[in-house]
């Protein structure tokens, strides 16, 4: 997709931290992050399901932490905003069945193993968690060095969770959907064509005072100078939308991959990042292809770049490390610079410093184009 060319509109989508989906991965990184806090080594590989008055916890932790995993689900359930009594799925109320156990030994040898003769004393030689290929990209379109289709839609579902939480309007609910379509010409964004909002909220709320609020106080703060005109927008198409979250739809975690990267504007590889440390190459790997593309992209190699790095399970040295510019910057120039970078899973970790509690402010609203975040620095 970073490739075409000519004239073309572009769609991308986010949705907000009360989305079923959200809920379970922010539930996985808490529970990710309550380990890490204690046992910088620890082995996590949380799951999260949930549905009406359930929520399930499965997958395999090894760690020297001790975690109460259902007291963290239940903060994070409050910290997002399920906190009604009156609906199935809340934070004091849902029954929660934990099936974490412990890692596999033979992936946890495969992991921690070291080389043979000199490299037995290179801490660098982690193996990598798992197999797979993974996929970061930058581009200059926006200062950010995001596609602008995401971040916008980011920013659109943001918008809402910041003024629910805020009280700027009382009948916001925790779940929601943003999309963004924008006008390219050649590569370079011209304006917004088209958004949808579509958002929980409170029974008996007019539809049409929250499309005014949306169209008069969300898009235009939200967009700031891509705002568009207010029939340009499309607000909860389907009309009511009371029941939402869990307790109407269920949720699984790693399912808005999408939405975590590039909005589709990049290739992606499958993986999913929430509830996974950062041995699993899923998410190191994918965070370490988004900084070295972000630095092709900062050097003026490139005006756009994709950064796709590939593992054996237990083997640090990837298998492959491939960069395209797409005809928008110096290729030669970017594969030798892209050789400098050490793709080793332990290097990864060592250079982004990714042993750190960090996880729980990757969840939402994009893991990529946001401040703070070591992969962006």
């Amino acid at each position: 997709m970073a490739g075409l060319q000519g004239n073309y509109v572009f769609t991308s989508e986010s949705v907000c931290e009360g989305h079923p989906d959200k809920v379970c991965d922010f539930v996985a990184d808490s529970v990710l992050d309550a380990h890490l806090a204690q046992d910088a080594q620890a082995h996590v590989a949380c799951e999260v399901l949930a549905k009406r008055g359930w929520l399930v916890l499965a997958g395999e932790i090894t760690s020297g932490a001790t975690v109460d995993a259902k007291a963290v689900a239940r903060a994070a359930l409050r910290e997002i905003g399920y906190t009604d009594r009156r609906e199935p799925f809340n934070a004091d109320g849902v029954e929660i069945l934990d099936f974490l156990t412990a890692q596999a030994q033979e992936i946890d040898a495969a992991v921690r193993k070291k080389g043979k003769g000199a490299a037995a004393a290179d801490a660098k030689e982690q193996g990598a968690g798992d197999q797979g290929m993974m996929f970061g990209y930058a581009t200059d379109e926006t200062p950010e060095l995001m596609p602008l289709p995401i971040l916008l839609a980011h920013r659109l579902s943001g918008g809402l969770a910041a003024a629910r939480k805020a009280g700027e309007v009382p009948w916001l609910r925790p779940d929601g959907k943003t999309q963004v379509a924008v006008e390219y010409e050649d590569g370079t964004p011209q304006r917004v064509a088209h958004v949808l909002v579509s958002t929980q909220h409170a029974a008996g709320t007019d539809q049409a005072a929250i499309g005014a609020w949306v169209r008069g106080t969300l898009v235009p703060r939200a967009l700031g100078a891509w705002a568009v005109r207010p029939e340009a927008v499309t607000v909860n198409p389907s009309g009511s939308f009371v029941e939402g979250g869990p307790s109407a739809d269920c949720g699984v975690t790693g399912r808005k991959i999408i939405v975590d990267s590039y909005g589709g504007m990049a290739r992606h590889g499958g993986g999913a990042f929430s509830g996974k440390d950062p041995s699993k190459v899923d998410r190191s790997g994918a965070y370490f292809c988004r900084f070295v593309a972000r630095e092709v992209v900062k050097q003026g190699i490139a005006h756009r770049a994709e950064v796709q790095v590939a593992y054996a399970i237990g083997v640090a040295q990837p298998m492959s490390v491939l960069v395209q510019t797409f005809g928008a910057g110096d290729q030669r120039a970017a594969e030798a610079y892209v050789r400098t970078f050490d793709f080793r899973p332990a290097a990864i970790i060592e250079r982004l410093g990714l042993l750190r509690p960090i996880y729980r402010r990757t969840t939402n609203y994009g893991h990529f184009g946001r401040p703070g975040l070591p992969w962006e620095e």
